[in-house]
């Protein structure tokens, strides 16, 4: 069942990349040739209009093919129809292709994607991971109205000899504010404690039928961050009731929170790649399709928020890691068109084509440590 969940998951991610180059490839009047979901040998396709639309065998990646373009746009970080040919020969002095191709008409180059002003180019591209973070910011602002669990501001314990001991905190205290400012939700206090930098803070907890104030200076501590880092910060020694209510947002909280909510996934899906190329994120944490597939299961199992925000992270994810400056990815694509709206002309053939071979050597390399990871993970080892 869980590989049906990652099919559902993956087919729906990727169809909104790919349409995100679709319907702006046909905003500037580019002909779209094919629109595939998946790679490799073709199971299914219609014909309809100028495009042919396709079911592909392998569900990890889809493309759109543009006349005019040399390979496809790609819609995930599994290449597609990467174009590796190497039989080709160049001008030694310029780099440029000998082989020329066939005299487009001016009707050709009108629909042609190659024949794009760069930043017509740079939209066509950037749209597919673009689609991809809205389609999570969207996903994000729907699971604030349908209703958010959050942990409340009760506090569960207390511990002994720690600043909200010495100042009279007790147990089942319900923090309402910090300095004025009001409280709601457990994450709150930790940020603004954070924010004061061991400063004295006023604390405001209600207790019983009353509303009491305290002042308390934070102590110093050392904790770990999500990546397993020592941070250096401060707390003044309480923990949460882990009571839990669900939060519910009017269409316009929403919007504000789906935005901070999609802007913090960003961040951390950004600074856990720059985490595991400083390794401080360990190798063996890189994650391929069996992961998805049984991620997709227990959230699915969660019911349907739960699985929806899985496909939000997912899509995040995606999004990010096709803006990587990576050939074959979108990425890759972008850096050789601001290349060429800086220095006013293409980048020569050749290269493009050796770093697209560099691309997809590093893109295959990073599929075979998802799969070994995988295989490691769920298949090999201890159940301790």
């Amino acid at each position: 069942m869980m590989v049906i969940y990652a099919i559902i998951v993956l087919g729906i991610l990727i169809f909104v990349h790919e349409f995100g180059h679709f319907i702006i490839a046909k905003l500037f009047n580019v002909r779209v040739e094919k629109f595939s979901l998946g790679f490799g040998p073709k199971l299914f396709g219609k014909q309809i209009g100028e495009t042919e639309y396709l079911l592909s065998a392998f569900p990890l990646g889809g493309y759109v093919k543009m006349f005019g373009e040399g390979g496809a746009i790609e819609g995930s970080a599994t290449p597609a129809q990467a174009d590796t040919d190497t039989e080709k020969t160049y001008d030694e002095e310029s780099g440029e292709s000998l082989d020329e191709p066939p005299e487009l008409t001016e009707a050709e180059k009108a629909r042609s994607f190659a024949h794009k002003p760069p930043l017509a180019r740079i939209a066509i591209v950037m749209a597919g991971p673009v689609f991809n973070l809205v389609f999570a910011w969207l996903i994000f602002i729907l699971l604030c109205m349908l209703g958010v669990p959050t942990v409340t501001a009760r506090i569960g314990e207390v511990i002994k000899d720690k600043p909200a001991a010495k100042a009279g905190i007790l147990k089942d205290d319900v923090v309402t504010g910090i300095n004025g400012q009001r409280i709601a939700q457990w994450d709150e206090i930790a940020a603004l404690i954070a924010a004061g930098k061991g400063q004295p803070i006023v604390l405001t907890v209600k207790r019983d039928d009353r509303d009491l104030k305290f002042t308390i200076t934070p102590e110093p501590r050392i904790s770990k961050n999500l990546f397993g880092e020592s941070i250096k910060g401060h707390a003044i020694g309480i923990a949460a009731a882990g009571e839990v209510v669900t939060e519910y947002y009017n269409p316009y909280q929403a919007v504000i929170k789906g935005t901070s909510q999609t802007w913090k996934v960003i961040d951390l899906t950004v600074m856990s790649l720059v985490k595991m190329v400083q390794r401080v994120v360990p190798m063996d944490s890189v994650g391929g399709p069996i992961m998805i597939a049984k991620m997709a299961g227990e959230t699915a199992q969660m019911g349907v928020p739960a699985f929806l925000a899985f496909m939000a992270l997912l899509s995040i994810n995606l999004g990010v890691l096709n803006l990587l400056p990576v050939p074959v990815l979108d990425g890759g694509h972008l850096f050789f068109f601001f290349c060429e709206l800086i220095i006013g002309r293409p980048v020569s053939q050749k290269v493009r084509e050796y770093a697209q071979q560099i691309g997809l050597f590093l893109l295959l390399s990073l599929m075979v440590l998802a799969f070994y990871n995988d295989i490691v993970r769920y298949f090999f080892s201890s159940p301790g």
